[in-house]
């Protein structure tokens, strides 16, 4: 297995550019049910991606448009105005922590916590091994002498955060919007139920098992210091539900992990930019979340792409 290992870490190290557009795809329903809070503790931001069609489509993490200006991070909780939570009611126990596996490139880490916020009997699987009891799985890529955590996801609700590689000027960035890939459903708060959550390193490739049905392949297909893309393929399409979500932030301009939302829509000649809180939604080929001033809460946490939506997975390249 060492040569495909080789060809996947060779990719991912490639250079990408920025593209304004993607200039193709199927246009998806794009709704947003956000809702004003005071607490910045909360994920009061939720943006949903819905078509009967795609069977394919694209994720990306981008460092913010500020990141070679910015110089001090900042991603300590405010509890400010949070009136039914605080630090003290969200302090869990300290996870046990397992490395699940380890090779040159990188390290995969599974939590185990005394207590979720809902029943789970998710399995883990990387290769022949399986594991139960994870509450979170953490993918670390090697760069020298770190290892640098760039991918987590919670089997038990399918939430994921990724983020590109640090640039040369900062030793870490934080996470910031998460997102749900699969059939999202509502129990408190939207979810994905997984079945199974298997990862192949060799490819770099998570395997969704879905309890709804099927399955989704979602493949690292880049990481460097400027993005990390994910490619997702379901087996078959998501019907009567969104097939993937964005949650997030919004307080303030200044206190936000996303601010402001710019999507294409079909045909259209120039991108359509409003603040995330005003949004009411449209027909999309690529949506971007993010911010475009430095915000006082996770600072350096990246921007977010979708796009690239396809009824039927790209052929291979």
């Amino acid at each position: 297995m060492l040569l495909p290992r080789l060809l996947a870490f060779g990719f991912l190290g490639l250079a990408t550019t920025a593209g304004a557009a993607t200039l193709d795809g199927l246009a998806v329903e794009v709704t947003n049910t956000s809702e004003p809070v005071l607490c910045a503790e909360k994920d009061n931001v939720a943006v949903n991606f819905a078509s009967p069609e795609v069977r394919h489509f694209q994720i990306e993490a981008v460092h913010p448009a500020y990141m070679g200006a910015l110089q001090q991070d900042r991603w300590e909780p405010d509890w400010t105005a949070c009136e039914d939570i605080s630090e003290e009611t969200s302090t869990k126990p300290h996870p046990t922590m397992s490395t699940l596996y380890e090779d040159g490139n990188v390290r995969i880490v599974g939590l185990s916590f005394t207590e979720f916020w809902r029943p789970s009997d998710v399995t883990v699987t990387i290769g022949s091994k399986v594991e139960r009891n994870i509450h979170l799985l953490q993918l670390l890529r090697k760069r020298g002498d770190k290892a640098i955590e760039v991918l987590v996801i919670y089997p038990g609700d399918g939430y994921w955060r990724i983020k590109p590689l640090p640039p040369e000027h900062l030793d870490w960035t934080s996470y910031g919007s998460s997102f749900l890939v699969g059939p999202v459903e509502f129990d408190q708060r939207p979810v994905v139920n997984l079945k199974d959550v298997a990862f192949d390193p060799a490819t770099m490739t998570f395997t969704l098992t879905l309890a709804k049905g099927g399955k989704a392949r979602v493949a690292m297909k880049a990481l460097n210091e400027e993005r990390m893309t994910l490619d997702v393929a379901f087996d078959q399409p998501v019907s009567g539900l969104p097939f993937a979500g964005l949650r997030s932030m919004y307080v303030t301009e200044f206190n936000a992990d996303v601010a402001r939302i710019a999507v294409r829509e079909e045909g259209a000649r120039s991108w359509r930019e409003e603040p995330i809180m005003a949004f009411q939604g449209g027909k999309a080929t690529d949506a971007w979340m993010g911010r475009l001033v430095p915000s006082r809460h996770n600072t350096s946490a990246p921007d977010m792409m979708f796009n690239r939506f396809r009824a039927a997975p790209a052929a291979s390249r």
